[in-house]
């Protein structure tokens, strides 16, 4: 009778021991497209190739219809408790691309939902070549978070 109770008890301690590790992923979750809100704005995300997110270290994620909603957001709140940022990559619509490696350009010849025309590129010989055929600016992530400093 006693190992009986003794293994009901390691059981439920393994089974919680399970469940604490599996509910502390810490990684992207995919965005639902026409259903999920915007975390700065409130609109619909809609559109699959300027959606961003981030996730911070405890887990939570916080998504956006645009790379500048993300940015006007990261304003309001302590950077370091973010474990990764992510944006969606232009050239391949619905794909989250780490946006600490990504490039970016600001041209006004391809809107954002926003309207501040950036765009963001995993690659940065896409993005040059997108640049070249639209013109625009050209930035890294380091220079992209001095531009919404302001």
């Amino acid at each position: 009778m006693i190992y009986r109770k003794s293994m009901k008890v390691t059981y439920c301690i393994v089974g919680l021991f399970m469940i604490g590790l599996t509910s502390c992923n810490i990684g992207p979750a995919p965005i639902n497209y026409g259903s999920d809100g915007c975390q700065y704005c409130s609109m619909t995300i809609v559109d699959k190739q300027h959606a961003a997110e981030f996730v911070t270290k405890k887990g939570k994620i916080f998504k956006f219809d645009a790379v500048e909603c993300m940015m006007n957001y990261l304003k309001e709140i302590d950077q370091t408790t973010v474990a990764l940022f992510l944006v969606n990559d232009y050239d391949a619509p619905g794909e989250l691309t780490n946006a600490t490696k990504a490039t970016y350009l600001i041209s006004n010849n391809i809107p954002s939902p926003m309207g501040e025309f950036l765009t963001a590129f995993k690659s940065r010989e896409v993005a040059e070549r997108v640049h070249d055929a639209n013109q625009g600016m050209l930035l890294s992530w380091d220079e992209l978070q001095q531009r919404f400093k302001k």
